[in-house]
């Protein structure tokens, strides 16, 4: 391998940093015990600048496992992106205003043949026979039902939102080669 600058973060597939490198979990360092890498991270990811300064934080448990790199900057039509900032959610909640418009198509049907009807309907369920139509009052067998018929469904709970991850060790170096500004 070759020398690795001083701030580097690399991606490994065993589960230790190397010698002169460190996790990317966020910990606080000592800015008099690296100097040259408090110079290039400064406070971007925590500390107080005086005494501690703190690592990218790739396992950050607000972020539940971890959260995937972004660069920098504002590409078009996206959101400007700062060094340091983290962004995202786990989880998302979707109300009716989000969801894509759409229908729920049902047709009511008689059915003459008494061993195919249900023989006790659920709460909330109607049967339409053709001695008994008053289970749905306004609605004419072999016909769409209105579209208010089916109501709103789902439990206002949020879902995953994460993209696929694999589980790497992401660690930084703290001793190498100290990057020049080009």
């Amino acid at each position: 391998m070759t020398d690795a600058y001083v701030g580097e973060i690399q991606v490994f597939g065993f589960n230790y940093a190397p010698r002169g490198w460190a996790v990317c979990n966020g910990q606080l360092l000592a800015v008099q015990q690296f100097t040259a890498l408090f110079s290039l991270l400064g406070t971007y990811y925590g500390g107080d600048g005086a005494r501690t300064f703190a690592l990218p934080n790739f396992y950050d448990n607000n972020f539940a496992n971890g959260i995937a790199p972004c660069s920098q900057g504002q590409g078009p039509g996206l959101s400007q992106r700062t060094i340091g900032e983290p962004f995202g959610t786990v989880q998302a909640t979707l109300n009716i205003t989000q969801m894509p418009s759409h229908t729920h198509p049902t047709t009511l049907y008689a059915q003459p043949d008494t061993s195919k009807r249900a023989a006790a309907p659920q709460a909330g369920y109607g049967v339409v026979t053709p001695g008994n139509p008053t289970a749905f009052v306004t609605a004419t067998p072999n016909t769409s039902f209105a579209a208010t018929t089916i109501g709103m469904n789902g439990g206002n709970q949020p879902h995953e939102n994460r993209q696929p991850y694999l589980g790497l060790n992401i660690c930084i170096c703290l001793q190498g080669i100290y990057p020049s500004f080009n």
